[in-house]
């Protein structure tokens, strides 16, 4: 008779407390950018918040700016990272690009993604020397949509065009409803109804100029 030995979970390292303290630190500017805006957000106001001192605050961050820097990456991090839907072959191309924009309009229409939205426009319209740097890299890196885009190209589904371009035609006629209203007119989040006819009408429009009669 045989035995197995008994599996054994491997249990992660516990967080070091520096890395916690960071993610505290990085929490609480992210709330305070979000409720009080870039200029009355300081160091002494992100430490009350963390619970930690403001030597600490800099040791982790040299400046304000660069926990702003910071938070303009993971509000690109969170945008990008809702659309992960790979491109597949054996799928109608609208039923993919509908899912695909289902989870782009989602995203906007989180409260808190629309408040750091609306500070990060704020400050690159006030200071753009600033948040010059970060914007072109999150330009540089690409989106989801770019990326199923191009896919369908090179698979032959859709007309040659720059997958950017039609990238941007595409994020357009979804903030355009979904996005800019909400930042620049406080007006409230989409509806699940109205999400979803953005996004069916945004397929239609887009497959009907760009698609090879899926």
């Amino acid at each position: 008779m045989s035995s197995k030995a008994p599996t054994t979970a491997v249990a992660r390292p516990p967080k070091r407390l520096t890395d916690r303290k960071r993610e505290d630190i990085v929490r609480a500017a992210v709330e305070e950018f979000r409720t009080a805006g870039y200029e009355a957000t300081s160091m002494d106001r992100i430490a009350l918040a963390a619970g930690v001192s403001k030597r600490t605050v800099y040791n982790h961050f040299p400046s304000k700016e660069a926990l702003f820097s910071l938070m303009l990456e993971q509000l690109w991090a969170s945008s990008a990272a809702s659309v992960d839907v790979a491109y597949r072959a054996d799928l109608p191309l609208a039923q993919q690009l509908r899912q695909l924009l289902m989870q782009k309009l989602e995203l906007l229409g989180d409260a808190s993604f629309i408040d750091l939205a609306r500070v990060a426009m704020a400050e690159i319209i006030h200071a753009p020397d600033r948040a010059q740097d970060i914007v072109c890299r999150m330009d540089e890196k690409g989106s989801g949509v770019t990326a199923w885009i191009r896919a369908a190209i090179d698979d032959g589904r859709l007309v040659e065009v720059d997958p950017a371009f039609a990238g941007h035609q595409l994020e357009g006629l979804v903030k355009s409803f979904a996005f800019w209203p909400q930042v620049t007119l406080a007006q409230p989040p989409l509806a699940k109804a109205e999400r979803e006819r953005v996004a069916d009408s945004a397929v239609g429009m887009f497959l009907g100029f760009y698609g090879r009669g899926d």
